[in-house]
């Protein structure tokens, strides 16, 4: 058994512990650690720090730290404007801090300082490795090959419902100054803090399930904090943005640097009204360009009338010289052809009429009643001339002309 004057009571313990570590660490210490927690409370920062070894998400080390409100509100400040980034888990961190250890609330490093280039280096990385991931698969530039349509008037926006960004656009769009009407739909989404990444998808997923309803897609964010922008520095945001089939324009409020949902948009602006403004202009510039074709086919047509009616009236002036041209040539022609006409048709005339005198010869010696008055005779039976003997049978009865007179006769006997 312990005697009595060996016993310490907890607080007497901790208070050795805190002692010595007062004694064997007072100094300020730059310690690299990745966030697994940050969150305030009444003005203070509570975080939770984990080292991983690579290729590894167990962690090797973790520890609690805390930076008082006094001090918070100057290092929130100058992280924020360095690396416009708020404070998250998943960060990587160089922190100043000192160890502390309290009898009641046990041990915890207090942070005093942070490097924000630290971390804006280590974000640096990670963009560059997201960046170089979609170039590799080839959807980089995917939005850049994409048109806006000629009459993009039907716009799909993905914003937060109560964000004065999303009111400036729809507001900026009613009232432009060319009377020009654009159709809005909301596709409402988280555009700030954890879920930003899960959210835009989701609504990208419900635009893409009407696509044909739609010309062009707006994401724009107005009125949040400017610091919180991670969640448009994601691999699959990026990935599901180049992929979409319709452009996708960004008006996000980050003048500083372009997030990389910005690097793979269609075109980036920085700010919901200057979203509306790039599509009131595009529209504008498509309404010149049509008032101007059609000013200049009206010119074009009127020159083009008033050439033919010169035409016409230079036509109508040598038209009666060139018919009297015409018609004296066809006249000359047509009386040459009647010539030629006669003088055929005379000498055919002659040509057929000695043709038909001779025809009249043959025929009037080829004349059967001249061969009778020179003594010959014909012998006919049933009207037709006998030529042969054997034409006759015994008890035919043939007919004989002579020169003058018939002789009606039977056939006793025939011989060839």
């Amino acid at each position: 058994m312990k005697s009595e004057n060996q016993r310490l009571t907890l607080w007497e313990l901790n208070r050795l512990v805190r002692e010595a570590i007062e004694y064997e660490m007072p100094h300020e210490y730059w310690v690299e650690a990745e966030l697994s927690e940050c969150r305030e409370s009444r003005g203070h920062c509570y975080m939770e720090l984990i080292q991983k070894e690579a290729g590894n998400a167990t962690p090797v080390a973790k520890a609690s730290a805390k930076c008082w409100a006094s001090r918070w509100m100057v290092v929130r400040t100058y992280f924020e404007r360095t690396t416009g980034q708020r404070l998250s888990a998943g960060m990587k961190v160089l922190l100043k801090v000192y160890a502390q250890f309290h009898e009641a609330y046990g041990f915890s490093w207090i942070v005093t300082d942070i490097d924000p280039t630290y971390t804006l280096g280590d974000m640096a990385r990670k963009r560059q490795e997201i960046i170089r991931q979609l170039k590799e698969e080839g959807v980089f530039d995917l939005q850049k090959e994409l048109r806006l349509p000629l009459f993009c008037q039907r716009i799909a926006v993905i914003s937060s419902e109560t964000a004065a960004g999303y009111g400036d656009f729809c507001k900026q769009l009613a009232d432009n100054t060319y009377g020009l009407k654009f159709r809005t739909q909301l596709f409402p989404a988280i555009m700030q803090g954890e879920g930003v990444e899960q959210s835009i998808i989701a609504a990208l997923n419900r635009i893409y399930s009407d696509l044909p309803s739609f010309d062009c897609v707006v994401i724009i964010r107005g009125g949040g904090a400017t610091s919180d922008m991670s969640g448009f520095d994601t691999l699959l945001l990026a990935e599901n943005v180049a992929n979409f089939p319709l452009p996708v324009i960004t008006g996000i409020g980050h003048d500083r640097d372009e997030s990389i949902l910005d690097m793979v948009s269609h075109q980036r602006v920085k700010t919901p009204t200057a979203a509306a403004a790039l599509l009131i202009d595009h529209l504008k510039r498509v309404i010149d360009t049509l008032d101007e074709a059609q000013a200049r086919i009206a010119r074009l047509s009127q020159q083009k009338i008033l050439v033919l009616k010169a035409q016409l009236g230079t036509i109508a002036e040598i038209m009666p010289r060139l018919f009297s041209t015409v018609k004296t040539r066809q006249e000359a022609k047509l009386d040459a052809l009647y010539s030629r006409l006669c003088q055929q048709t005379e000498r055919r005339l002659l040509t057929e009429k000695h043709r038909l005198q001779l025809i009249g010869e043959k025929a009037k010696s080829l004349d059967p009643t001249l061969l009778l008055q020179r003594g010959y005779s014909i012998t006919l039976k049933n009207g037709k001339a006998v030529r042969k003997a054997s034409e006759l049978k015994p008890g035919d009865l043939i007919e004989t002309r002579l020169a003058q007179g018939k002789i009606k006769a039977e056939v006793v006997k025939s011989e060839k």
